[in-house]
Order: structure tokens, then sequence, then C-alpha cells
């Protein structure tokens, strides 16, 4: 869920309405939701101008990135600066002493940290997110608030959730809380394995499991806890590959004594918090991830036109000409999600949890995807660090920093398989709320998913995913079942009928694009086109594989058009793809109205593939563990169209003269669409059986030859360690940030500290 800018309630309201997200799913995306106020782009207001340029300020003059990722620390004297600026407290209400900025300004500010170093924007979201600030605004009193809140201006907090057994799955929780009538206190005991900013936090949200007993039936509960209170304990400063200066740590926690006060919310609601917490912290990932394509577009540009190679700039190769394009295209996407979901925050009126997993996963999936990219650009260099670079009397450009620190997005926050798994589950909870609604068994009615309400449907069309049965020879139903090999029929004419219809959309798009006029809509295919079933290019291709319809042609499954490929050149010259919005003689984006026709068919299209499992699988999900990757292509499909949409909305709100955001929105929507044929295809022809088949045989111990003939130097251990309750057993590790010159005590816990450094 995603708050307003100031979501001051006892608990979070439910929300008026579903997300844009979650119509996406069920087959009716609305682009309103994606809309911003009229009068143009949002500009920020004098006060967020004014924080953000010396955060800029700061960050380019005060911070030494190299120095961090050297160190492995970020020095004591940066944190007070940031604290110094108000960078701890961007959203926080003014009345509890923050700058009371909006949750836009907020995103951009953790571009802004990410790019100068990702262990400033790790501190600054971990602290305001998903540290105290944020579960406190939205469960807490407001005796909590008054007491803590003013504390977060310049105190630093933690979440304390994960422990090692916990992963995805907090109902595994070992840490309990166990309360004490005589003193109206909880005692914790317990260990927190990754805390984000424990090694240097003031102030702790600790999840903990209270006993059931004559109090209730107890369950996983929040916590505020003193960081220097007896018995909290920082056992050790975790290492990464990547992230450097992450202040990231266990915490142990023996007899620790937290007054009944210091509880949020009602015993047994902590997952509801945790959750709260972390669908808000989700919303950091898209801004670090589009921070990070936009630092790449520029590395990008400048090195593909001063490196020369074989006579010319190396972007003038077409090979390197696709990774710059990937790239750009791909940035301004990020971006837009961006301000999409700064909007939506903003607003306040939508449960915007499916839109903020949403775009996480797409936004850390893509962002690594132009990391690698980028280092393949750069060649050596790439794989180079920056510091070697510069002795060498060249450039320095972390490249190689920035695919280690963007990896991560794709494991922080839910892993990309489990929000894959999250949505697929509760997207399937949507579909039976709406057919209860209907008073219609799941999967009755989705016939309707293949075309917009009074449309005609064509002439002997069936709609695999409304019948969920096998439809002739050659065809794959919607659980990726075989039902024979070799025909074509109508069948997959209509499964397929969203991509065979864009091609005569195309020439009527580009028609109207230079009449100056939008698009028609349409939701048929002409007659008798048929699309060929699995017909997919790679990613940064300009061919488009689901608009190259070609009349009564059939392909095998799963072919692959390669780059070049001249079959695929050919189709797409005779599908009538618009060159692009700058070849049109009236507006700019008027190409986009084919990419959101587009949207809305695919939409209504995998809608009908959730309805139809949704009617198949049990009340409890039963029957699901085997669709895990079906379920997640969906999901991708989803994500695909989510950002497609979230483009063409920012394109046309920041309009522009010269038609360039219309352009970059068109570029990455095309490339979205071949990603989205490529899923849409594998729906039906996968290995998903095969490979579930060789996995077993790996775990009963079949091909273990295989794994013979190397070394193996990893370091004997348990591959879970046993986090055993008690006291601590070595010296404490925390570290406090004091000012500067400020004396610094003999602490036992900072002398460590140094000399573990």
């Amino acid at each position: 869920m995603t708050a307003p800018e100031v979501p001051e309630q006892g608990t979070p309201a439910g929300a008026p309405r579903p997300g844009f997200a979650t119509g996406l799913f069920l087959g009716r995306p609305d682009t309103d939701l994606l809309t911003g106020p009229a009068g143009g782009p949002r500009r920020p207001v004098p006060a967020e101008e004014r924080f953000l340029a010396r955060l800029r300020e700061f960050c380019e003059k005060e911070v030494d990135s190299a120095a961090i990722e050297r160190a492995d620390r970020v020095p004591d004297e940066v944190v007070e600066g940031l604290k110094d600026i108000g960078a701890l407290a961007i959203r926080l209400p003014r009345r509890y002493g923050g700058l009371g900025l909006s949750t836009h300004c907020y995103l951009r500010a953790l571009m802004l940290t990410s790019t100068t170093h990702p262990a400033l924007s790790e501190l600054l979201a971990a602290h305001q997110a998903i540290g105290l600030i944020q579960p406190l605004l939205l469960f807490g009193t407001d005796e909590q608030r008054r007491a803590f809140l003013p504390r977060c201006v310049r105190e630093i907090t933690a979440f304390a959730l994960t422990e090692a057994d916990i992963g995805n799955d907090p109902f595994r929780m070992h840490t309990t809380a166990v309360y004490d009538p005589a003193s109206d206190s909880y005692v914790l005991d317990g260990v927190k394995t990754w805390t984000t900013n424990g090694v240097i936090a003031d102030l702790l949200v600790v999840m903990a499991v209270v006993p059931a007993g004559e109090r209730g039936e107890g369950g996983m509960t929040a916590f505020v806890v003193e960081a220097d209170a007896p018995g909290v304990t920082v056992e050790r400063r975790n290492s990464f590959l990547g992230l450097r200066g992450l202040e990231n740590g266990c915490v142990r926690l023996h007899r620790v004594t937290v007054p009944a006060g210091n509880r949020i919310g009602a015993e047994g609601e902590g997952l509801a918090i945790a959750l709260a917490a972390q669908d808000t912290g989700r919303l950091s990932l898209p801004a670090v991830s589009a921070a990070a394509a936009k630092w790449s577009l520029k590395i990008a540009r400048q090195w593909s036109a001063a490196r020369v190679q074989f006579g010319r700039p190396i972007a003038r190769h077409d090979a390197v000409a696709g990774k710059v394009s990937f790239i750009a295209a791909t940035a301004f996407a990020l971006e837009a999600l961006v301000e999409v979901i700064a909007r939506r925050a903003a607003v306040g009126d939508t449960d915007t949890r499916l839109d903020a997993e949403l775009a996480k996963l797409f936004a850390s999936e893509q962002a690594w995807a132009i990391a690698d990219e980028l280092v393949q650009l750069r060649g050596g260099r790439g794989y180079e660090t920056a510091e070697s670079a510069v002795a060498r009397g060249e450039r320095g450009v972390p490249v190689e920093q920035l695919l280690r620190d963007i990896r991560v997005g794709r494991i922080f926050d839910g892993s990309s398989e489990a929000l894959r798994a999250f949505l697929a589950h509760d997207l399937i909870e949507a579909h039976r709320a709406a057919a209860g609604e209907r008073g219609t068994a799941p999967g009755q009615e989705t016939a309707r998913a293949g075309k917009k309400p009074g449309a005609e449907e064509p002439a002997g069309a069936v709609e695999p995913a409304a019948t969920g049965k096998a439809v002739g020879a050659g065809e794959t139903t919607h659980a990726g079942k075989r039902a024979g090999a070799g025909k074509t029929t109508r069948a997959v004419e209509a499964a397929w009928i969203e991509e065979s219809a864009w091609a005569g959309e195309a020439a009527e798009a580009h028609q109207a694009a230079a009449a100056g006029k939008a698009a028609p809509a349409r939701d048929t295919a002409p007659a008798g086109d048929t699309f060929r079933t699995g017909d997919t290019v790679r990613t940064g291709n300009t061919a488009p594989a689901e608009d190259t319809a070609r009349t009564g042609d059939t392909a095998p499954a799963g072919h692959t058009a390669r780059t070049g490929d001249t079959t695929a050149v050919r189709q797409t010259a005779r599908a009538g793809i618009p060159a692009g919005p700058d070849a049109s003689a009236g507006r700019h984006d008027a190409v986009l109205d084919g990419h959101l026709e587009f949207v809305a068919r695919t939409s209504r299209r995998i809608a009908g593939e959730l309805a139809a499992v949704a009617a198949e699988s049990g009340p409890e999900g039963e029957g699901l563990d085997g669709r895990q990757r079906f379920l997640g292509r969906i999901v991708d499909i989803g994500a695909e169209l989510y950002a497609m949409s979230a483009s063409c909305v920012h394109a046309r709100t920041l309009g522009g003269a010269d038609g360039s955001p219309a352009e970059l929105a068109d570029a990455f929507c095309r490339q979205a669409r071949l990603r989205v044929a490529e899923s849409l295809a594998r729906l039906g022809e996968n290995t998903d059986a095969v490979d579930r088949a060789v996995t077993g045989q790996v775990l009963e111990g079949r091909y273990t030859w295989l794994e013979e003939g190397v070394v193996d130097v990893s370091v004997d251990g348990p591959w879970i360690a046993e986090q055993r309750p008690g006291p601590a057993t070595g010296p404490g590790l925390r570290r406090v940030i004091r000012p500067a010159g400020t004396a610094k005590s003999a602490r036992p816990s900072d002398e460590t500290t140094r000399r573990t450094r």
C-alpha cells in the first residue's frame, strides 16, 4: 500500500479503488490513473528545488565516492552533512521537525545520492521507507509519534526483520517477545541476520513473535527498540558483492526489555506493518534503477562517440547501436515509472501495492540488463576498476562497480522470483473476487477478455483461455499442455488475435499520424490473417516479432528470427509499422496510440489466462506450485505493459516541440513488444516440465558424475547457521556517528570497530 504524503492514521485506511496494475491484469487498464494533473509535467515546488539543489551541491563537493568505495565506509562527516540538510527527514511532516516534502522529491533525492554512491541512498531509504518513520506514520499512536519522530531527523533507524532461516517466509521467525505483566513490558530474544543500517542505528524496529496466551493469540508484532539498550549487540558487519559502505549487520537481542508503550500496533499486526513498510520501501528501487539507467546512458553516449573502431565511432556500428538504443529507451521508461508512481503516492486515493511490486520487479531486472550491456559496450575498460583506469591516465568510469551494486536490486525487498509468485497469487485472488461479484465461476466469462464490450467476435474464434481445453493439433492451452502437433487452427488465431490485429492497425496508425488524427481502435484481425506462433526476436531488434503477421503463413513453434534475418525484415515491411513519430506531419505522439491499443488487447489476453488458472486451481491456491514459471511469464508481460503505458503517458505529459519524448517512448514500446511476444509464445512452448524432471534427478544425485574434475574451495560449515538465542559472546561492533569535533569515548565497541576495518 502506498500512503498519502502525510498518512497519520492509527491504521492505514482502505484504498477507495484499485490501482492501475490491478486493472491491467483484470483486462481493464485505465491510463487515467497514470495521468497527472493538467498543466504539463510536475515541477518541484520552490522548497523542493532548494533542497535538491543543496543535496546536489553537497554530493558533488563534500562526498568522495571513490574514498567510500576504498574504505567500505561512509565517513561520519558525510552522514552528519546529510543530517544537516534534512536528508534524513525528507517526507517527515514539519510538525515533527521534518522537511515535509513530497514523495516525488524523496525519489529524486535517492536518484542523486545513489549515483553519488549507492551506500548513501541505501542509508536514506532504509531509514525513511522501512525504518521507524513509515511504520509510525501508518500505525503508531499520537504519543509514539511525538516521542520518536522528532528523533528521526538526526538519529538513524533500521528495520530488523530478516533472520537466517526466513528469506521471503516470515512465518519461520524465531525471535520472541514475551509479555511481563509485572513491568508492563516485553522481553525480546533472537538474532536478526541482515539489518541495513543496523550497525549505525540509534533506533530499531524489531519484528518478534508474541506467544499465544491468556492475552490473546499473539503472533508477529513490531516494537521500537533503543539500539543502545542492554542486551542489544551488533555482532558483525556483513560484506557483500557490491554496496561497499553499506552498514548492514547481525543484531543479537538477549533478554532486551521493551516497554509495552513501544509496541507498534496490536499484538499480531506485525506482518501487516512489515508488508506496509516494505511496499513503501519498494518505491525506492525504481528510482535507484532509473538513476543507474540515466547515468549509463550518459556514459554510453560519450564513450560510443569517442571510441573509434574500423574508421568510425562504435555507436555507428549496428551491433553497438542496438545497445545504445536499448539503454536510452529503457532509461526513459524507468524514469516514467518513477514519475507515475510518485504521482499516485502523492494523490493517495488508490491501492498501489501491486503497482509498487510490479515496478520494482521490472525496474530491477531492466537496470541489471542495462548495466550488463554497458560493461559490454565499454569492453575491457568496463571490466576494469575506475581506480585502475585513473592509474593508467584515463578517465575513471566505475562501470564494474555499477554492475556489482545494481545486482542486488533483483534480491532486495523481495526477490524477482518471490515477487512474481506473490503477484500471481494476488492477481488470481483478484480474478476470484471479480468472478464472485459477477456471480459466475472464475473463467466462465473469460471469452470477453479478447474483445471490448459490444465488439463482434471473429467468426469461428474460440478463446483457449476461456475453455481451458485442447483446441486442436499443434495448439497449447493456457495450462501449457501440448494437445498435438503440426497444425494451425482457428483457435490459434483467436489466441494470438491481439498480435495479428496490429498488422492492419499499424498502417492505419501511420496514416492517422500523418493526418494528425488518433489511430482507429480495433479488436479483430483482418480476415484470414494468422500469426506465426513463437516467432520472436531478441531485445533491441527493430523488427517487432509480434507485428509480423503473414497471411496463411505458419512456422515451427519456438522459431526465433535473428537480427538481420531477411525474412524478419520482409515481415516487418509487410506489417506496415509506422516509421516513427519524427515522420509524422501531425502529432508527434500519434504513434503511441497504437502501442496503448496493444496494451489494452494484451491486457485482455493475460486476464483471460489468469481467469482460467483461477478457475482450475483450488480455493487455497492448490495446483499452482507447478505453474510458477507460467504465471511468472504472465506477470512479466504485465510489467512490460505497465512500463509501456507509463512511457506513453509520460511522453505525452512532457510534450516537447521536437517530439523527442515520443520517440523514446515509441522505441521502448517496440522493444517491449518483442519481449512480450517471446513471453506469450513461451506460455505454450517451453521446457518447464523437462526442467522440473531434470531438477528432480539433480537432487537425487543422478548427475553427480558431472561435478567431477573441479576443486571446491568453499569453507566448510552449515548451509544455514543456527542462530541460537543467548548472550553475546564477543564485543559489540555498533558504530556511533558523531559530529565533527566531538570527542570520542573509549568505548570498547568503537575501538573494536576501528580494529576490524
